[in-house]
């Protein structure tokens, strides 16, 4: 198991240094302080994604270390996890300026960077944080509807022409819950529901 994880982390970093290689996103790239390209066990069961770094998450080169980012480490503890059980990682891997919202084009462009690190650390579960990550997988659904009800699907590696099976879990992004305390008590019971989905995953 030590070995997986030494090899994944080795092919995680091997994947970055691509993103770089290839100019992916230029022009934020440019205007970044730096990659945030994730974070977390390279091994693991469940992988997050957000849509793209913030001011905090730019100048730290980590995901969700602001204060969407805390309530995360609320969620996650909520359900007896820490951040080193799990892999965090966004679509974008670049702050947009301004904290807009990525564009189609950069989700694009990231979009098979992120099916390999999914290929790398094959998750049992992945876990979409907010509208964009979720629109990757389940595109023209509504996080209204969906939030909470896990989808099996297969994604395509573009760039390898491979296909992996992912169960993907669409949820609120933890944003969304810092000025609603509606969707805060949706998102914490919508994370409860994560060990029963693990479970059933893995007994299938």
């Amino acid at each position: 198991m030590e070995s997986r994880r030494k090899n994944n982390q080795i092919a995680l970093d091997a994947l970055q240094q691509d993103i770089i290689s290839n100019n992916i996103a230029e022009g934020l790239a440019e205007e970044a302080i730096q990659m945030v390209f994730g974070a977390g066990n390279p091994d693991a069961d469940i992988v997050f994604i957000g849509e793209a770094p913030g001011k905090q998450e730019d100048a730290q080169g980590l995901p969700f270390v602001g204060a969407a980012g805390k309530l995360l480490d609320e969620l996650l503890g909520s359900v007896s996890l820490e951040r080193g059980d799990v892999y965090i990682t966004n679509i974008v891997k670049y702050r947009p300026p301004n904290n807009r919202d990525p564009s189609p084009e950069e989700k694009k462009a990231f979009l098979p960077y992120l099916h390999k690190q999914l290929q790398i650390i094959q998750p049992s579960l992945v876990v979409t944080l907010g509208r964009h990550s979720m629109e990757a997988f389940l595109p023209n659904q509504r996080i209204s509807e969906v939030h909470g009800q896990p989808k099996r699907m297969k994604a395509e590696v573009s760039t390898e022409e491979k296909t992996i099976q992912l169960v993907v879990l669409p949820l609120y992004h933890p944003a969304a819950a810092l000025y609603n305390g509606g969707l805060r008590k949706t998102l914490l019971e919508d994370f409860s529901r994560i060990p029963e989905i693990l479970t059933k995953i893995h007994t299938a």
